[in-house]
């Protein structure tokens, strides 16, 4: 046993490393399970009892050396690493990151924006927790007129004469846009819109509008049927047709609603377009004098027409897509079916 104590010690004295892998195949050789020094303590068991203390003694000063020794070449290697730069190659590709998709509305909306934008129209926004007087009374929506009944609305407080409510639509933003800025007016209006409606395939209790105001002199019908038609055209494809429905709104006279020729069918009949060959995709007409006074605004020698779409239902179009609700359920097998979706 002494000679393996001082034959072990001897070769301390001259190991040399290189690297991590030379490091831990010493540490291994001396200190592992089947290691040198370790058979030597398997070993001193046999030892005579009178020799236990001096050979224990020397046992545990070479395990120490052996211990310190290693440890001494670990530093030195990584040190000499360190010196030397990475030894990873930092040109190598990373590890793929998945990032997330586009939200469909928000792809849609973007769409519709730029499409107004070349007609020269400016975006506007407004609060969406807004006052009653600008979502309805300045729209035309006399107190206790049963057009109120058009829209479930979410109040936030009553009981005042000017109530505060989560808005039921944009228009709100339009009476903003005339109340502040100058005469001509050319904007739309993007954002989220409440109403207490029960959610189904069709209906949900939140989603999103463009709404569209163009003010100047002059500004007649015929020019709402064109800024219509070309908007059509750019986000259905050259070939779209429109027709426009008498309807009403409170906001607007003479009032339509407006229907787009089916972009599946091309206007032969389909399940999309229940068999008709038309899509229906907004709501619009001619601003009410009523409106244009509110906002102090000289309805004798200014007019204008005023829009508005659902972008849920204008994408549900683009796509074919059945069921509202799946824009809300974060759903990624669906959102991931965006990931390319470009314009059509």
């Amino acid at each position: 046993m002494k000679e393996a104590i001082e034959k072990i010690t001897a070769e301390l004295e001259e190991l040399k490393c290189a690297t991590r892998k030379e490091v831990e195949e010493a540490r291994v050789r001396f200190l592992g399970r089947k290691g040198e020094v370790t058979a030597l303590f398997e070993q001193f068991r046999t030892v005579a009892p009178e020799q236990k203390r001096e050979f224990g003694k020397k046992l545990n000063e070479l395990k120490q050396a052996v211990t310190a020794r290693i440890e001494a070449l670990k530093d030195s290697v990584e040190e000499s690493v360190s010196a030397s730069g990475p030894s990873e190659d930092l040109t190598m590709p990373g590890d793929p990151f998945p990032l997330g998709s586009r939200h469909p509305v928000s792809i849609v909306r973007e769409q519709i924006v730029d499409i107004f934008r070349k007609f020269g129209y400016d975006v506007a926004e407004g609060p969406e927790i807004e006052d009653d007087y600008h979502v309805f009374e300045a729209l035309n929506f006399p107190q206790n007129h049963p057009a109120r009944d058009m829209q479930d609305t979410f109040f936030v407080s009553t009981g005042h004469v000017n109530p505060l409510l989560l808005r039921t639509h944009t228009s709100s933003v339009q009476v903003r846009e005339m109340e502040s800025k100058s005469l001509p007016i050319r904007v739309i209006c993007p954002g989220r819109v409440f109403r207490n409606e029960a959610i189904s395939a069709r209906a949900h209790c939140i989603f999103h509008q463009v709404e569209g105001l163009y003010i100047d002199k002059g500004v007649t019908f015929a020019d709402l049927k064109q800024a219509i038609l070309l908007f059509a055209r750019e986000m259905f494809g050259s070939d779209t047709q429109i027709r426009m429905r008498p309807s009403y709104f409170p906001f607007t006279e003479p009032s339509s609603e407006v229907d787009v020729s089916c972009n599946i069918c091309h206007g032969k009949g389909c399940n999309i377009c229940k068999g008709t060959g038309w899509l229906e995709i907004l709501g619009c007409g001619m601003v009410d004098p009523n409106v244009l006074e509110a906002s102090g605004i000289d309805s004798k020698v200014y007019s204008g027409f005023a829009f508005g779409m659902g972008i849920e239902r204008i994408a549900m179009l683009k796509w074919q897509v059945n069921d509202l609700r799946h824009y809300f359920e974060n759903d990624m097998r669906f959102l991931r079916e965006f990931d390319t979706a470009t314009e059509v």
